[in-house]
Parts: C-alpha cells; sequence; structure tokens
C-alpha cells in the first residue's frame, strides 16, 4: 500500500525532526534563525507517532483477521516472531546510542539530554523491553515505542486468541470486532486520557484499534456507513476531551479505511522516494537520536554559538539520520526479518 509507505516516510522524517528540536544544543543556537517553526518541531511534531499506531493497527488487522477473525492458532510464536522482529534492530540501534553518548558526555558534560553511563540491570531491561515500567532511563529516544509497540501487538493477539475461543451467540457472531471496539471505547474515553497509563499499550489503544477497525470496516459491504461508526466514536471521544493526538489518529484511520480499496489513490502515491523511506522508516527511527547525539556533540565542541553554523548542523544531522537508518534497514533489519520469517516457516512446518 503506497499509502502506508506514504505516512510511515513523512511521519518517521516529523520524529527526526522533532528530535533535532528537542534535545540541543544545535536547536538551542539556530533557534533564533526560525522561533515559530522550531517552537512547532519541538511541541507538536511528536504528535507524528500516531500514524505508526494507527498503521500499526491496520497492518495488524490485515495479517492477524483481515475478516475480522483470528486466523492463527498458536499465539505464543506471534508474539516471538513480533518481538524478534523489533528487538534485533533496536539492539543495534542500543549499541551506536552507547557509543554516542559517550562521545557526548566527553565533548558536552553538561548537556541533560545525554544519557548516563548504561549498566546490566538497564540493559537488561532494555532487552525485555521493560525499561519504562521499571523506571530505568531510556538508552535512547525510540525505545519507547519499541516497547510500547510489543505490547498492542500482544494485546491485539489476546483479544483474537479469546474471541476464537469465545462462543459465537445470538447477535455477537464476530467476538473480536467487539472485543476490540470495546478496547478501543476504553482507550478512547478512560485510559489515554490519564498520563499515568502512557507506559502501558491501554494508554495508546485508542490510536491502534481506531487502525483495527479502519481495516475491517474498509472490507465490509457498507464500507461508508461501518467507517462512519468508527469516526462517531473518535468524534464522540473529542467532544469528551478534545487532544490533537486523538484527532490525527481519526483523520489517518478514515484516510486509510477510505482509500484501502481505491486503486486509483494508491497508484497516485506510488513514489519511489516515499516508498524508499517508507520502507526504513523503523529503522531511521531508531538510529536517528544516537546520530542527532553525536553531531550535537560535535558542533558544540567545535563550533559553538553560530546560529547559522548550528542550522547547518541540524541539516547534517537530519541528512545522516536518513543514510544511518538506511545502513540498519540494509544490514540489520532487513537480514533480521528474513531470518525471523524462514524460523517462522519452519516452525509451521514442524508443526503442521
Amino acid at each position: 500500500m503506497p499509502l502506508i509507505d506514504a505516512l510511515k516516510a513523512a511521519a518517521s522524517q516529523l520524529i527526526v525532526l522533532h528530535h533535532l528540536a528537542f534535545y540541543g544544543p544545535m536547536s538551542d543556537v539556530a533557534h533564533d534563525l526560525a522561533p515559530a517553526f522550531f517552537k512547532w518541531l519541538y511541541e507538536d511534531a511528536r504528535i507524528a507517532v500516531q500514524v505508526f499506531l494507527v498503521v500499526g493497527g491496520f497492518l495488524a488487522a490485515r495479517s492477524l483477521a483481515p475478516r475480522g477473525a483470528a486466523q492463527f492458532t498458536h499465539p505464543l510464536p506471534l508474539a516471538w516472531n513480533r518481538y524478534s522482529r523489533l528487538i534485533l534492530p533496536m539492539f543495534a540501534a542500543i549499541g551506536l546510542a552507547i557509543v554516542c553518548a559517550a562521545i557526548a558526555r566527553a565533548w558536552m558534560p553538561l548537556e541533560s539530554s545525554v544519557p548516563a553511563t548504561a549498566d546490566m540491570p538497564q540493559l537488561l531491561a532494555h532487552v525485555l523491553l521493560l525499561q519504562n515500567l521499571l523506571g530505568y532511563e531510556a538508552l535512547s529516544a525510540g525505545v519507547w515505542y519499541v516497547a510500547i509497540d510489543f505490547q498492542l501487538f500482544v494485546l491485539m493477539v489476546a483479544l483474537l486468541w479469546l474471541a476464537r475461543r469465545a462462543p459465537a451467540a445470538g447477535a455477537c457472531r464476530h467476538p473480536a470486532p467487539v472485543l476490540v471496539s470495546a478496547l478501543t471505547i476504553a482507550s478512547l474515553f478512560h485510559f489515554n486520557r490519564d498520563a499515568a497509563w502512557d507506559n502501558w499499550a491501554l494508554y495508546f489503544f485508542g490510536a491502534y484499534g481506531l487502525g483495527v477497525l479502519a481495516f475491517w470496516a474498509s472490507g465490509r459491504e457498507r464500507r461508508l456507513f461501518w467507517l462512519g461508526l468508527v469516526a462517531a466514536m473518535g468524534l464522540a471521544a473529542l467532544l469528551v476531551d478534545f487532544r490533537s493526538r486523538i484527532a490525527v489518529a481519526l483523520l489517518v484511520a478514515l484516510l486509510l479505511g477510505c482509500t484501502h480499496r481505491s486503486a486509483v489513490a494508491q497508484r497516485r502515491l506510488d513514489v519511489r522516494p516515499l516508498a524508499f523511506l517508507g520502507r526504513i522508516s523503523y529503522s531511521v527511527f531508531l538510529a536517528n537520536y544516537p546520530v542527532c547525539l553525536a553531531i550535537n556533540a560535535a558542533f558544540a565542541r567545535f563550533a559553538p554559538g553560530d546560529p547559522l553554523i548550528n542550522a547547518f548542523g541540524l541539516l547534517l544531522a537530519w541528512s545522516a539520520s536518513i543514510l544511518a537508518g538506511a545502513l540498519l534497514h540494509r544490514y540489520v533489519e532487513q537480514p533480521a526479518f528474513l531470518w525471523q520469517r524462514h524460523s517462522a516457516a519452519r516452525w509451521a512446518a514442524k508443526n503442521a
């Protein structure tokens, strides 16, 4: 789906720019060149992460239950496959982050955004994707999302597995959409309104569930009616408590639902650079923080105080983040995906 590539490409680049604006000191020095733009990047560009949440739900529905019912019998291998696909590129990115943080600590000893030296419990917490739940400092800016992505996927698999085991009765012949809708509503109206839940999947399931429901609605005969119900759910949540992140998630979900079956819409977005940036978006998401950290440290050490030079440094860091993401995708993420797919095929053949 070229639209998904385009959305992921745009969202990943906005996240890179947000990190460049959020973590100094280059953005602090260059701020006066375009204060309104830097303020927007600092405060609002992070909302682009909602795109990944909605797309994640949309793709999960397509792969796990395209007709609204689970197409798998064993949930644990699915969880392991998702974990291995996420964690191997993250390991490489954390290794890079540890090296870049050591450089930054030497050149920017007073910069508060530089992570401290990692210890073994902290590394183990990252391996298990529990760093936020256990209160450890993140070693890289993107690892929180990896943990949430895994939680959301496991929660989705669990809902589908429970729905498959539940007896169909009366009007509830397809319990999976009912369960997903109920949890989406609970997230939109309760969990997502309480920041105390923001280390848990329940906080983010509102956006994720909108993506799931948009996929299922797009395959129904009365597509516009079912998408209208999705829209009504999101609008009601916004009337109760307007959150820009939920507004963005709802717009993305409806866009995906409306264009999923449109060959014309997909063909118009089939642009090679967008497809490439979409494919490497996860690796860019992981690699951009350590790269930006190292370049920030270099410019703080060798070119402090000049706004134009530091603005050039921001452009350099942006470009280097894309390059680092492309390399991480080519040499780590892609081989990890092929290995994971081969392992999954062998497991399926063995247990057939």
